[in-house]
């Protein structure tokens, strides 16, 4: 297997899971810190800082800090559209 489609399917399987969907939606309209996120989603800061870093890890997102927070946005402009096929 070469190295594109093993990369690609691991930035798929990044997107593959409910909570960082979510994450990613929230995330569209705005940057935001792990705490914010939590209050949104209703999730303990852990596992949201556990999928924030899986997201992050593949080029989904990037991190800038901002005083105390660490706040996440949306780094790759294809999430967008891969959003918009999600909701049909």
């Amino acid at each position: 297997m070469d190295q594109d489609r093993i990369s690609q399917a691991e930035y798929l399987k990044a997107l593959a899971h409910p909570t960082r969907i979510r994450i990613l939606e929230l995330l569209e309209s705005e940057g935001r810190c792990v705490s914010n996120i939590g209050e949104k989603l209703d999730l303990k800061q852990s596992n949201i800082s556990q999928h924030l870093g899986i997201l992050r890890s593949r080029g989904i997102l990037s991190l800038r800090r901002e005083g105390g927070h660490s706040i996440y946005c949306i780094k790759d402009p294809r999430v967008a559209k891969i959003l918009d096929l999600l909701r049909g």
